[in-house]
């Protein structure tokens, strides 16, 4: 290789961190918008529902979930400021048109919950979220920031809420496509861990009382 090629590699490579660098930035700030959204959206079901305490703390829990997600993307946002790790360049994208996608259906969904909403429909509202690519986004920026203890760690959390929206969706909904939805998310999540190098147990709804 000639002098003048190494040069002229070497001169790409600080742009092309910097390129990588500004298009993760762009993700993490859509997705960290979108986790505000939810939460908040999580946070008008407790205090619409709030008139049953097991709703009401399980409203309270999911909108806790996200305002973690928010806080580790802030994390996120903080270190791509000051250094690049190349395990970055394996994160799920979010595409534009799906991030505008997303973002109208969380103003939609807080349209619908400023008025009179029944306990399906918010429960509908949850699984479609929970199904989103947010999630995906989220656990392969852990993945890439904190290691695969972190990464198992997030999907477990993750695992709980789904097993908790399930039960909550099989104790005070009559819809059985609900919970079979809710179910298929819990059961992609199990399959996602048991794919990682780290042995999975066995995650589930809450036992019926």
């Amino acid at each position: 290789m000639t002098e003048a090629k190494t040069t002229k590699r070497r001169r790409r490579r600080p742009d092309t961190a910097a390129a990588g660098r500004a298009r993760l930035r762009r993700v993490v700030d859509a997705a960290m918008e979108l986790e505000r959204l939810a939460m908040l959206l999580y946070c008008k079901f407790e205090s619409r529902f709030g008139a049953v305490e097991e709703l009401r703390a399980f409203w309270f829990e999911m909108a806790q979930h996200e305002s973690r997600h928010f806080g580790a993307l802030a994390l996120v946002a903080g270190l791509l400021d000051r250094s690049w790790k190349p395990g970055f360049q394996t994160v799920t994208l979010l595409a534009p048109a799906r991030v505008q996608h997303l973002r109208r259906l969380l103003r939609r969904f807080h349209a619908e919950a400023d008025k009179e909403l029944s306990i399906d429909r918010a429960f509908a509202m949850a699984v479609q979220l929970e199904g989103s690519e947010i999630e995906d986004v989220v656990l392969d920026l852990l993945h890439a920031l904190r290691g695969e203890s972190e990464h198992e760690r997030a999907i477990r959390a993750l695992m709980h809420d789904l097993g908790d929206l399930g039960y909550m969706i099989e104790k005070h909904s009559a819809d059985p496509e609900l919970l079979a939805r809710a179910d298929r998310l819990l059961e992609r999540q199990v399959g996602r861990l048991r794919s990682r190098p780290l042995k999975a147990r066995r995650v589930g709804r809450r036992p019926r009382k």
